[in-house]
């Protein structure tokens, strides 16, 4: 029997083990969920009575969020303090949930970070680390969980991109690059899992008041344009969550950054990355 075949039979054996005994209960798993848009995903979800899964590196948040959410909305949830920019971070999420006989019906990948300047600014290794954050970890929480979510009636991958996914961003150029990844995971596999009960929603927010310019080291120029534009993040995060439940393919959020993202495909690559370039050079 091919290893799919086994996970398929695995998780059948064990949601009917909870229909049978009148315990089955589904969560909603969340990366980066200590803060900004994670954390207001969390408690969007909360408000509408899912369970929650909340993981990232930081424990103390982690363990506070899980506290109030619980208490606030009387759902479960637990947590997973873990380093996702780790190769080993998806399987060990995923070991943590079949362990703890969590049923996953939605996936939220939102951690992820930037770094801004040239490319020799940072290191080969600092580099590589967001690089494997941004792309290698959605993927892989996606192929691991992919067969449990399929055994689910309806079930979700909520991936989040950036505005910037849609053009190249000179200074912010591995970021723009790995956004822009995602992005194109997301529509391909959203192809894929068409005639499945798996949606794939990408949501592609723009400047959010959370911790990325403090992380990415955003210049003054691209600050002053980020304060100008500045969403919070419960704004996302309620855009992304009715975006994600009502089956949508790909959402950005605000009519500026839309009106950015039509402008882009628009107008000649050359002119509209140079325009970048001088918020972040």
């Amino acid at each position: 029997m091919r290893k799919n075949e086994t996970e398929v039979l695995f998780f059948r054996i064990i949601f009917l083990n909870q229909l049978n005994h009148g315990s089955f209960m589904t969560f909603t798993l969340i990366t980066g969920a200590s803060k900004g848009i994670g954390k207001a995903i969390a408690e969007e979800l909360g408000k509408r009575q899912h369970n929650l899964l909340l993981i990232a590196r930081s424990e103390k948040i982690l363990q506070e969020q899980v506290k109030k959410l619980s208490g606030l909305y009387k759902i479960k949830t637990d947590y997973l303090a873990i380093d996702l920019s780790a190769p080993g971070a998806p399987e060990d999420i995923y070991n943590w949930c079949v362990e703890k006989n969590y049923s996953v019906d939605i996936l939220v990948n939102n951690a992820g970070y930037g770094l801004s300047g040239s490319l020799d600014k940072y290191d080969e290794a600092e580099n590589i680390n967001m690089m494997q954050l941004n792309m290698i970890t959605p993927v892989h929480l996606c192929q691991l969980f992919l067969p449990m979510l399929r055994q689910q009636q309806k079930s979700y991958i909520l991936n989040i991109a950036s505005s910037a996914a849609y053009q190249a961003v000179p200074y912010l150029s591995i970021y723009a690059a790995t956004k822009a990844f995602i992005l194109n995971f997301s529509r391909g596999l959203r192809q894929e899992l068409k005639k499945t009960a798996v949606s794939v929603t990408c949501i592609s927010p723009g400047a959010t008041d959370t911790e990325f310019v403090v992380r990415a080291k955003i210049g003054e120029k691209g600050l002053k344009a980020a304060n100008k534009l500045n969403m919070t993040p419960e704004t996302v995060a309620t855009i992304a969550v009715n975006a994600m439940f009502a089956g949508k393919a790909e959402v950005i959020t605000g009519f500026v950054n839309k009106l950015g993202a039509f402008f882009a495909w628009l107008l000649p690559k050359g002119f509209v990355e140079k325009t970048a370039m001088k918020m972040y050079e």
